[in-house]
């Protein structure tokens, strides 16, 4: 009990010393541009823009323990878990951990106290203070309540994990061309897989030395596609039943492969595959578990994006 009402007593002296960034204080914060800042009610600017404080033991965090993620008020950056919250008797909110790389530190100009501030924003926090021993972290962000925002947890949204797949349906130019216009598709890139060496170069898959095809990656958002969709693209933009290239294109680099990264994008494409057949098709394309992808020289990337003009061996035909 002794040791918190020294704690408060020394917060105290902070808060009303004009070196806290109280109201007199008027060295305005270096803030980063960012189209979503919030607009600020005048005692939000007082504190997160001219440094100020608010007054110990009236924030609505500070005796808050509820699950949930802490936001910055003015950009909505992500600041602090609450797993990471404590109860200190300081009067404002307590953590003993930031999430990384979102709070950045500041030695105050008087040398005394290291001020954190949102490190997307640069608006101020609080201080952050050490060795006090209220944590096994030994640290104590000083946090305003005012500053930040509570997002409990059944609201806070969820990391999005992208997925890949990997397609081979001759030159990758042309089916990179229509993967790149695909909905829910995030990223795509050209290169070689299959093949028995490292870091291959266009050259040696052209000369048949290397075993590789030609492919592309593409990187997609599930909650916006899905691997069937783009699958059934990869169907309809080459000719599935051709057995030894694409069109003039002929050799072994130019197959018609689906390079599968999992079990379901296996049982998908196998599904796809029968459709086709029992529409009478006579599909010549393979089934392989993707092995290492090696991009592709730059100069291959986006071909058509750069380089304008349309595909001259690939073309859509509905087949679903």
């Amino acid at each position: 009990m002794k040791t918190k009402k020294i704690l408060f007593l020394f917060t105290l002296v902070l808060f009303i010393s004009p070196l806290t960034g109280c109201s007199q204080h008027k060295e305005q914060s270096n803030l980063k541009s960012n189209n979503n800042m919030k607009k600020l009610t005048p005692e939000e600017e007082r504190v997160i823009i001219y440094k100020g404080t608010e007054m110990p033991f009236t924030g609505e965090y500070t005796d808050l323990f509820n699950e949930g993620v802490y936001v910055c008020k003015q950009c909505g950056n992500e600041l602090y878990k609450s797993d990471s919250k404590f109860h200190s008797g300081c009067g404002w909110p307590s953590f003993d951990q930031e999430i990384p790389g979102k709070v950045s530190k500041k030695l105050d100009a008087d040398g005394r106290r290291t001020e954190i501030l949102c490190a997307n924003c640069n608006g101020h926090l609080g201080h952050v203070f050490y060795g006090e021993g209220f944590t096994d972290k030994n640290t104590r962000h000083c946090v305003n309540s005012i500053s930040m925002e509570f997002i409990p947890k059944e609201n806070v949204k969820k990391d999005i994990q992208l997925e890949e797949a990997i397609f081979a349906g001759g030159c990758f130019w042309g089916v990179e061309y229509y993967f790149q216009k695909a909905q829910g598709v995030k990223k795509t890139e050209v290169g070689y897989i299959g093949g028995h060496k490292s870091n291959p170069t266009y050259r040696e898959v052209c000369n048949h030395t290397t075993g590789h095809i030609e492919a592309m990656r593409v990187t997609f958002n599930p909650n916006e596609t899905d691997y069937e969709t783009l699958a059934k693209l990869f169907f309809e933009i080459h000719d599935p039943i051709q057995v030894n290239g694409q069109g003039n294109d002929i050799g072994e680099q130019y197959l018609s492969v689906v390079f599968y990264k999992n079990d379901t994008q296996r049982e998908i494409t196998e599904k796809l595959i029968q459709q086709l057949k029992n529409k009478g098709y006579k599909v010549a394309t393979q089934l392989r578990e993707a092995t290492h992808f090696w991009p592709a020289e730059t100069y291959h990337q986006q071909y058509y994006e750069k380089n304008g003009g349309i595909p001259y061996c690939h073309s859509r035909i509905k087949r679903f």
